[in-house]
């Protein structure tokens, strides 16, 4: 990947991380319970995940093949399993929110844990 392309997804990565902080310490009620949470279940209450980097991708254009080879790009020496059907552009986006959103959340959650050491 291209050094310019990297820096693109960093700035994504780091936008997106801090949005999803924010967003689930002010539904969550603060950092702690959000953490417990995020941990707990990311799909759970409050949290919700998967929903947020939908929200990503389609707010970033990411949400068709060209946004997630521009993801998957980024994220290629990530483990996955795959078991998908359907078109090529469809198991790719899927394929690209979900290492997203695995490396989302353990970003957000070193995050908050630094945080809550170092407050």
């Amino acid at each position: 990947m291209d050094a310019y392309l990297r820096q693109q997804f960093d700035v994504l990565l780091l936008t997106a991380a801090d949005r999803f902080a924010e967003r689930i310490i002010q539904r969550c009620e603060g950092a702690t319970n959000a953490l417990q949470r995020l941990r707990a279940d990311p799909q759970g209450e409050g949290v919700w995940l998967d929903e947020f980097v939908d929200a990503v991708f389609a707010d970033f254009c990411l949400d068709d093949a060209a946004g997630a080879a521009f993801v998957l790009q980024a994220l290629h020496k990530r483990q996955v399993t795959v078991e998908d059907t359907g078109t090529v552009s469809d198991v790719l986006v899927r394929l690209a929110k979900k290492v997203f959103a695995d490396l989302l959340a353990a970003k957000v959650i070193e995050a908050m844990e630094r945080a809550e050491r170092y407050g």
